[in-house]
């Protein structure tokens, strides 16, 4: 059995209803909804509603909670430096609006934030972005649903590989979400 993470994440959407996304600045770069991990002896309410603000700048009011989400997939390969699976990952998802306004603090560095009408996300999100917002947008409560923890399409054709030299592996220089294998870092999943 493998470690478990609790995580929060929120589908806030302004008051011309676009969803409020962060493109981070390191690995795949897909976009995902703003959240993090809980604390030790942390609500997932308390999680959200400090970990929210702190990554986008925004002031949030929580709506309700749309539900809770598994991240699903191999958890058999371990991030480099690091013994054992990947943790399961449960994520509870919140709805919740943008105070009026604007940003009471700027994001941290890493984090690229964006207003995306519900209809025309980005193709480069993450599998639990897809499904929260479909299912907070549709007025879904109480969800228990798995999302794959590896993302089944890309964002852009692998480039073209030389032909494997004696000694080395063909999948040598493809990285592991393409080869079907979780990534380095597990923060990029959700």
């Amino acid at each position: 059995m493998s470690a478990l993470t609790w995580a929060v994440v929120a589908v806030v959407t302004d008051d011309a209803g676009r969803v409020l996304l962060c493109r981070q600045g390191r690995g795949q770069r897909r976009y995902a909804l703003p959240g993090g991990r809980l604390r030790p002896a942390e609500s997932p309410v308390r999680a959200a509603l400090r970990d929210i603000p702190a990554e986008t700048g925004w002031e949030i009011d929580l709506v309700d909670l749309v539900g809770v989400y598994h991240l699903d997939g191999p958890t058999t390969h371990a991030r480099a430096g690091r013994a054992g699976p990947l943790p399961d990952v449960l994520v509870h998802v919140f709805r919740a609006r943008a105070a009026e306004g604007r940003p009471t603090a700027d994001p941290p560095p890493g984090c690229r934030l964006s207003w995306h009408a519900p209809d025309a996300l980005p193709e480069a999100v993450t599998p639990l972005t897809r499904a929260a917002v479909t299912d907070a947008l549709a007025g879904r409560s109480g969800v228990l649903r798995t999302v794959p923890r590896v993302p089944d399409t890309v964002d852009s054709p692998p480039p073209a590989a030389a032909p494997p030299t004696e000694g080395t592996s063909p999948a040598a220089g493809i990285p592991p979400e393409q080869r079907g294998e979780a990534p380095a870092d597990p923060s990029l999943l959700l």
